[in-house]
Parts: structure tokens; C-alpha cells; sequence
């Protein structure tokens, strides 16, 4: 069999077509630098009232790690269930459990005041800290953490709507930088594993 031999306008082709393909490499390269330029690592930011009405900010937990979860008391399935899953990891993690504090944020300001979260939070683990604020402070908290919430038309719904929200367990690490997160429905199992190999 004769090897097949290139004209001069085919070799062209190719050397233009291999010229297109590093542009593009390079191109997809330089994007993906860039965005990760424009959305750095981001980091815990916010001032809320806490359940016994207490004034907190990410800077009183500085030193601990923070398991975030945002949410709404009247919540009948995610949140309940996340925060239960978020109790068992604290009861796993023994005497580690001291190196990392749990908060729940509200994204419904309207219900969920100091009193409200302090009948709610309790029913998990003494240790989950429920945090609230005004309108304007959850959008703000929502806007930093990047979190999506809405208020939703419900009848069968205490006061006739329930909230729509992302769903969740955020991660920050001692100096309240972003350090991961847990989509909806990982076990506790795979939380603690996580955990153990971080602090």
C-alpha cells in the first residue's frame, strides 16, 4: 500500500485547523481564569439576632468551624430533616463537636422572630444556633452566602405561604472562609467523615 501524500493546500488546512484548536485550548483556559478571578472563594458575612436575641456576627464564632444551613421554622420537610442530620453529626463528633457551631439563618424574617426560633431550634440540639434579622438583613446575608429564597402564594400554608430556598449545608472553616459544601440528603455518616479529615 503507497503512503497517502499530503498537497501543499492540505498540509495548509492542517496547519490551520491545529492553529484553531491551541486558540481554543487557550481561550477555554483564559475564561476559566477569569471567572475564577470574577467569583473568588467568598466568605461568611453577616449580622443577625440570634434565638435568646442576642446580636451575632461571623466574627464570634472566628476559631470554630460553621456548618450553615438557611431556612424557615415553618418549613414542613428540608428543613427539619437537615437539621436533624446536622444534630447527629455534632452527636458523632464527640468531644470535636466543640470545634465547629451550627447555625440555622431564616430566609422568613415575617415568622421567624428571636421567639419563634427559640420554641424551634431546641427541638434539634441545644448547640444549633437560629439566627434572624430584618427584611433587609436576610436579603443582604442571602446576597453573601449567594443563596436563593422567595416567598411563595401557599392557602394550605400557615399565614397562606411558605418560603422556596436553597437547600444546602454550608461549610466555613476557622477563619470564616468558605470551605464547601453538602447538597440536601447526605447522610450525617458522610458529614462526620468529612469533618474528621478537615479539623
Amino acid at each position: 500500500m503507497r503512503p497517502i501524500k499530503l498537497s501543499i493546500f492540505q498540509k495548509v488546512l492542517w496547519a490551520f485547523a491545529a492553529i484553531a484548536l491551541i486558540g481554543f485550548v487557550w481561550l477555554q483556559m483564559s475564561n476559566s481564569t477569569n471567572q475564577q478571578a470574577e467569583n473568588p472563594a467568598f466568605r461568611a458575612d453577616f449580622e443577625l439576632t440570634d434565638h435568646r436575641g442576642m446580636m451575632q456576627t461571623e466574627a464570634d464564632f472566628a476559631g470554630r468551624w460553621m456548618l450553615v444551613f438557611f431556612g424557615f421554622a415553618n418549613c414542613p420537610d428540608i428543613c427539619p430533616t437537615t437539621l436533624a442530620e446536622v444534630a447527629a453529626v455534632m452527636d458523632a463528633l464527640g468531644p470535636d463537636a466543640d470545634k465547629v457551631q451550627p447555625l440555622f439563618i431564616s430566609v422568613d424574617p415575617e415568622r421567624d422572630t428571636p421567639q419563634q426560633l427559640a420554641e424551634f431550634i431546641p427541638l434539634f440540639d441545644a448547640n444549633i444556633i437560629g439566627l434572624t434579622g430584618t427584611a433587609d438583613q436576610i436579603k443582604r446575608t442571602s446576597e453573601t452566602f449567594r443563596i436563593y429564597y422567595e416567598k411563595i402564594e401557599e392557602a394550605a400554608s400557615p399565614d397562606g405561604y411558605t418560603m422556596g430556598h436553597s437547600s444546602q449545608l454550608f461549610l466555613f472553616d476557622t477563619q470564616g472562609g468558605y470551605a464547601g459544601a453538602w447538597p440536601y440528603g447526605t447522610p450525617a455518616e458522610e458529614i462526620v467523615s468529612d469533618l474528621r479529615a478537615r479539623i
